[in-house]
């Protein structure tokens, strides 16, 4: 394996950008270039900081980040080498100002179940701070809380998601290019309804999220499952021409990925495996729904780019959602779509009609361009990140002979992979007997085989839930050696 030597740049001290993006960007565009050769060993973060004149905790942070988007592989006690990438380019999101925290109190909201997966905390939500927005505005423009005034929804909050994702996944879109929906499954309601006739192929990973495989069958789609490798979604397999019969596709026109952070194994898709997608729905004339559930929740470096900005919103149409990352009781989402797109979207919402509430979609706009939702989110954001690390800590030190954790430093789950002895689906039932909702990773996967793993939300669960939760769970474990060996 070759060590890189003189991997030494400038750091500009007055730049705005972070120092360890600027290490980022200096790696990341030498190993587009192929000027770090793939397998070669990056410095030691300690040797490298030293010769950057920064921290080591700079340097770390840097190569992690690296790390997630695919550019760096990382093995424990060998350092970090160089991933091969190819031609591959990703945007890079600006930085969004740090601004003081609000004070404002929580609200009492029952909490759900510890260890209830992908669920926010609505204790945290802003009330005050929404209630006043919506006063303002009823008291200045109350017509914008009934009138949509367009077939994609409120203009200013379309202005507003378009800032957004530029700021933070690295998508360049016109408001033109951005419908309001009623959340995630709105979004692919309009994209599956525009693009596809009942028949299709509709790719789906495979683990991937349930009740999606449930609407895709219930729109009269079959699903065409792709498994999920250490890159990502594996590319659909096509069947050559001449091998299907009358009427049958060589593959689906559509696919369906999480590829910012999968669900729900979690990492990220490679760069490589991305491009790859890409040249596939170019070649096969097929589209790409990336489905960015909760990108947001990335507690090391800054968000992965999204997908939709790799491929420039040529064949991906992005989907976001402000379920996870603000309230899950206004049912709001968004579809960015391709330019080319525009004209099909638009006949299937006049068909369809617009199921977003107009309500608070006036009030959200404000919200945003306020500065509010953001401080809401660095707030929510710092407070999952302690959560986590309690869960994390709490994993490592009390189930370390149960299984194994695959840390990826985001979203709004872990996952304890289990070793031989345990089954995930009785280790569900026991914990439901004592109150604890765990999911079993096996569930999630209809053709793939051999997934065998809890999955624990911490995100709706403060730190005196999770601890006796831990303990309770922890006794099914114990239980369950005892029921195959007798007591331990």
């Amino acid at each position: 394996m070759q060590n890189i030597s003189g991997l030494v740049f400038a750091i500009d001290r007055q730049a705005k950008t972070p120092v360890f993006e600027q290490i980022c960007a200096a790696i990341r565009m030498r190993a587009i270039s192929g000027a770090l050769p793939q397998g070669g060993r990056l410095p030691a973060t300690r040797v490298f900081a030293t010769e950057l004149g920064v921290s080591r905790s700079t340097v770390v942070t840097a190569y992690e980040q690296l790390v997630a988007e695919g550019y760096l592989h990382s093995v424990q006690g060998s350092g970090y080498t160089i991933c091969a990438q190819g031609e591959v380019e990703l945007a890079q999101p600006a930085l969004i100002a740090e601004q003081p925290v609000s004070a404002g109190q929580p609200e009492a909201v029952l909490p759900p179940m510890p260890f209830e997966p992908s669920q926010p905390d609505m204790r945290l939500f802003p009330h005050r701070q929404w209630a006043k927005t919506v006063a303002r505005i009823c008291r200045a423009n109350p017509q914008a809380m009934l009138v949509g005034g367009n077939t994609f929804g409120n203009y200013e909050l379309r202005q507003a998601i378009a800032a957004h994702v530029a700021e933070w996944r690295g998508i360049t879109a016109s408001p033109e290019q951005i419908i309001v929906t009623a959340g995630a499954t709105d979004a692919l309601e309009i994209c599956l309804g525009a693009l596809t006739v009942a028949g299709d192929l509709v790719g789906l990973e495979d683990p991937g999220y349930l009740p999606l495989l449930g609407f895709v069958r219930s729109q009269g789609l079959v699903p065409h499952f792709v498994g999920v490798d250490d890159q990502g979604a594996e590319l659909p397999e096509q069947q050559p021409d001449g091998a299907q019969t009358d009427g049958e596709q060589a593959g689906p026109r559509i696919v369906v990925l999480t590829p910012s952070h999968q669900y729900p194994l979690g990492g990220a898709m490679s760069p490589n495996r991305r491009l790859d997608y890409i040249r596939w729905a170019e070649a096969n004339a097929a589209w790409i729904v990336e489905d960015d559930y909760d990108s947001e929740f990335r507690y090391a470096g800054r968000p992965i780019p999204a997908m939709a900005g790799f491929d420039r919103l040529n064949r991906t149409i992005y989907i976001g959602s402000f379920s996870k990352i603000f309230s899950n009781s206004l049912r709001l989402g968004y579809a960015i779509v391709p330019v080319d797109l525009i004209d099909a979207m638009r006949q299937r919402m006049r068909r369809s009609g617009l199921k977003a509430s107009y309500m608070p979609q006036q009030p959200l706009a404000e919200f945003m361009n306020s500065g509010e939702f953001y401080r809401h989110l660095r707030r929510v954001r710092r407070i999952y990140a302690e959560r986590r690390r309690f869960l994390l800590d709490h994993l490592m030190r009390d189930f370390a002979g149960y299984g194994q954790i695959r840390d990826v430093q985001a979203g709004m789950q872990i996952i304890l992979h289990l070793d031989e002895r345990f089954r995930d689906t009785d280790l569900v039932r026991r914990a439901a007997a004592r109150g604890v909702q765990v999911q079993p990773l096996s569930k999630y996967a209809t053709v793939a085989t051999g997934y065998n793993a809890l999955i624990l939300g911490f995100c709706g669960f403060d730190e005196a839930e999770m601890e006796p939760a831990l303990a309770a769970l922890k006794s099914c474990f114990t239980d369950s050696l005892a029921a195959q060996n007798g007591p331990v």
